[in-house]
């Protein structure tokens, strides 16, 4: 049990680090790769059910035979993956964003009802992480100057369902909704592992690349130039 506590305590640091590390650098990398090795990164470690629902289904007493098979993600709550594969990168980036956001409003209701839980404020700092990288990655597609409202227009996606007065029922869709959480995380996690298998072509045409290429080009060479004697024209 301390082993286990310690190594959360670590967890919620090293995390924590991570985040106040891409607020205080305040600019993005001009790096597309790096970001997007990042946010593949992040999306794998928050499938992981260990990070929020386990400890969930345990606060709640849903961790038992007869009443843990009730906690299967709700259709229609978070996009499937081939949909999420379906999108382009501009819509994809806007898909995600737009559902962290949600996801973020879900996990501020479990820390109100259960505040002797740190693993949704850690959940949360994280979550802001991402929607930095996000941020970062959308100035690299070529035309964007900024992450535009994000939409979930053709993927049948909807807001969660608010939580219900019955207070089992409440529990359950907590659980439920976390279920559906690690999936989509996976989901998205999958989508980035792709993107760094086929590079876009918008690495090749962000403005960093552009001006250090046009740099290149207006130094001079000297290659080929060959001196010319004294009163000797070239030919």
């Amino acid at each position: 049990m301390r082993a286990q506590l310690t190594w959360r305590i670590l967890l919620s640091l090293v995390l924590r680090l991570l985040f106040l590390k891409a607020v205080a650098m305040g600019s993005c990398s001009g790096d597309d790769q790096e970001l997007i090795k990042q946010l593949q990164h992040q999306a794998d470690i928050m499938q992981d059910t260990s990070r929020l629902l386990d400890p969930y289904m345990r606060i709640q007493g849903l961790d038992t035979p007869g009443l843990k098979e009730y906690c299967q993600e709700l259709p229609g709550v978070f996009p499937k993956g081939n949909a999420l594969h379906g999108l382009g990168r501009r819509g994809f980036l806007q898909t995600l964003n737009a559902k962290l956001g949600h996801i973020l409003h879900r996990l501020t209701t479990f820390q109100q009802d259960l505040p002797e839980a740190q693993d949704f404020r850690t959940a949360k700092m994280y979550i802001h992480g991402i929607r930095n990288n996000i941020y970062c990655l959308a100035q690299l597609l070529p035309g964007s100057s900024e992450t535009a409202e994000p939409t979930q227009s053709g993927l049948g996606v909807s807001l969660p369902p608010p939580p219900a007065s019955d207070t089992f029922q409440r529990k359950l869709e907590g659980c439920q909704f976390l279920r559906g959480y690690h999936r989509f995380m996976h989901s998205v996690g999958q989508v980035f592992h792709k993107w760094r298998e086929s590079p876009s072509r918008s690495r090749r045409h962000s403005p960093h690349r552009a001006l250090k290429k046009g740099t290149r080009r207006m130094q001079p060479s000297m290659r080929g130039n060959r001196l010319m004697p004294r009163g000797q024209l070239p030919r």
